[in-house]
């Protein structure tokens, strides 16, 4: 399988993913947005995983490749390709697919759990997961309003809207699955001006003190990939 990311900014790699392609066997390239390089041909990727960033859907006039981005995603759409956005990444695919991305009430940052819904539990990408996982957030917008065909999976306390499956092979996370130690220390180094007082927003030494939590959402990443994977294989 041929795996393509696409990265808003230096510091939010793939991550673990980029771990998981390697022990399945599968090639991963990526396209860096922020240094206008070029976007790979349809028929030249499997699989498009869409990467978080600080900046917000609708900064188009600041970052001018997200209008050639969204056009690439909706492309992508059409040609029935399987597509998990994380963060901003599920923030673009709501747009494009007609949904709504507005700020949320709150931001979330930090470790927080999330509920299944009813309709997540029952998903197969998701039943394997527990009820109420804890993850990683570093989010101030979300998305609502989202098209038929659409499932619900996943809410928080501080956020409605954690994860959305469309049409069985799109996939939107809220929240850092993929995060390593590394990478939220980057996050942390580069994005911490977010860090104002909140009730779902902690600091950077109680996220820190919480790293244990990683290898949980890592076990989480691989169970969702693994099924994601299952999906492609049975088209």
């Amino acid at each position: 399988m041929r795996i393509h990311y696409l990265q808003h900014v230096p510091f939010e790699d793939p991550g673990y993913i980029g771990v998981w392609a390697k022990e399945k066997g599968h090639s991963m390239t990526g396209t860096k947005l922020y240094a206008n390089e070029a976007l790979p041909k349809m028929d030249e990727f499997d699989w498009l995983v869409i990467m978080g960033g600080p900046m917000n859907i609708y900064e188009e006039h600041t970052y001018p490749w997200l209008a050639k981005e969204k056009v690439f995603i909706a492309e992508a759409i059409r040609h029935e390709k399987i597509i998990l956005g994380v963060c901003l990444g599920a923030q673009l695919i709501a747009d494009v697919i007609g949904g709504k991305v507005i700020r949320n009430p709150v931001k979330e940052i930090g470790w927080f759990p999330i509920q299944l819904t009813p309709e997540g539990e029952n998903s197969p990408l998701f039943s394997s997961f527990p009820l109420q996982p804890v993850v990683f957030h570093w989010h101030g917008d979300t998305f609502t309003s989202l098209p038929e065909g659409t499932t619900w999976v996943a809410r928080s306390e501080g956020c409605f809207s954690q994860v959305f499956v469309y049409k069985e092979n799109i996939v939107g996370l809220q929240f850092h699955l993929e995060m390593t130690l590394d990478g939220i220390k980057r996050i942390l180094e580069n994005c911490g001006d977010e860090m104002t007082e909140g009730t779902f927003i902690q600091q950077a030494e109680v996220i820190l003190s919480q790293s244990t939590n990683i290898e949980e959402n890592h076990r989480l990443l691989y169970l969702l990939l693994d099924e994601l994977e299952g999906h492609w294989l049975n088209q």
